[in-house]
């Protein structure tokens, strides 16, 4: 039997179609929902058109209540019953209570060779540290922000003129490769670290 992944997004769902597109033939996993903060994300529509599951549970009428928010957000994700958690370009701060409930199962993406530059404006602060490669990381969620085991890295060179915009445009299409990769080597029960640098491929 197939594991059911839900997967958690905030904007147009580029991430959550790598994967979900990823999660055929053999693949050991299946998505079951795709579920959104914001009922306007872009990747709703593009999870509809694929045949899957969508929820949507808007943060703003909850202001700063974080624990309502969850509390609603759960109604739809356990419904969905899922084996695993992706976080797909999921822009809210989950609390450590919320985040317990998925120890070990919830996966995040982050657009940065964690543990350098937690948090956001990742590209920009890269450059300006005069960095020489960048990248993006797939790791366990844990209660600490952008923290957790880290499984998976794919590293590419910041070149000269890089801006913040033109360096995010190449981490992307590594960040498609870097989490279905991850996703499949989880849902087989495999935790070891995956590199992936200019289209070579390692695992340790």
């Amino acid at each position: 039997m197939s594991l059911r992944v839900a997967i958690l997004i905030s904007g147009s769902g580029s991430n959550m179609v790598a994967l979900a597109q990823s999660m055929q033939g053999d693949h050991p996993a299946r998505p079951c929902l795709v579920l959104a903060n914001d009922p306007a994300a872009g990747g709703l529509r593009k999870a509809e058109d694929m045949g899957i599951a969508t929820a949507a549970v808007d943060h703003r009428p909850f202001g700063g209540d974080r624990a309502a928010f969850e509390d609603a957000l759960l109604r739809p994700l356990m419904d969905a019953h899922p084996d695993l958690i992706a976080l797909a370009g999921f822009m809210r701060v989950l609390t450590p209570e919320f985040v317990a409930r998925f120890e070990g199962r919830m996966l995040n993406i982050h657009p940065s060779l964690l543990p350098k530059y937690r948090g956001l404006n990742t590209h920009a602060r890269a450059i300006a540290a005069g960095d020489t490669v960048a990248g993006c990381t797939v790791h366990e969620v844990t209660p600490a922000l952008d923290d957790g085991p880290i499984l998976g890295q794919a590293r590419v060179p910041v070149l000269q003129g890089d801006t913040a915009e033109s360096l995010a445009a190449r981490v992307l299409p590594m960040e498609h490769r870097l989490y279905p990769a991850v996703l499949r080597r989880v849902a087989m029960g495999e935790r070891g670290l995956l590199t992936l640098t200019d289209g070579m491929v390692g695992s340790a």
